[in-house]
C-alpha cells in the first residue's frame, strides 16, 4: 500500500517563504516520477510542479516558475517544495501525488496516489 504524507504547511505572511515535505513510503519512491498539485478554495485543482524519479528533470506550472524549487532526496523518500516569494493568490491545500512511471506529467490523471493534503495560507 503506497502512502504519502505531506507536511510543512501552515500560515505565512506575503513574500515569506515554505518548505513543504512529502514523505513516501509503500513502494520503491526512487523508481517513479512525484509532483504537487494545488487546490484553492471553490477552484480546481491544478498542477504546481514534478520531477524526474532522478531528480534531473523537473517542471513549474508558469505561475511558480522562478519562486517555487521542487526537489527530491531518494535516500529518505521524500519530495520536496520549497515556496518563495509567496503570495496571497498561492493559498490553497497543497497534494502531492506519485506516478507509475518515471517520467514527469502534468495532468492529475498522470497520477496514481496522492496524499490528503496540507494546508498553506499567506496574509496579504
Amino acid at each position: 500500500q503506497v502512502q504519502l504524507v505531506e507536511s510543512g504547511g501552515g500560515l505565512v505572511q506575503a513574500v515569506g517563504s515554505l518548505r513543504l515535505s512529502c514523505a513516501a513510503s509503500g513502494r520503491t519512491f526512487s523508481s517513479y516520477a512525484m509532483g504537487w498539485f494545488r487546490q484553492a478554495p471553490g477552484k480546481e485543482r491544478e498542477f504546481v510542479a514534478t520531477i524526474s524519479w532522478s531528480g534531473y528533470s523537473t517542471d513549474y506550472t508558469d505561475s511558480v516558475k522562478g519562486r517555487f524549487t521542487i526537489s527530491r532526496d531518494n535516500a529518505k523518500n521524500t519530495v520536496y517544495l520549497q515556496m518563495n516569494s509567496l503570495k496571497p493568490e498561492d493559498t490553497a491545500v497543497y497534494y502531492c501525488a506519485t506516478r507509475t512511471i518515471r517520467s514527469m506529467g502534468r495532468e492529475e490523471y498522470d497520477y496514481d496516489y496522492w496524499g490528503q493534503g496540507t494546508q498553506v495560507t499567506v496574509s496579504s
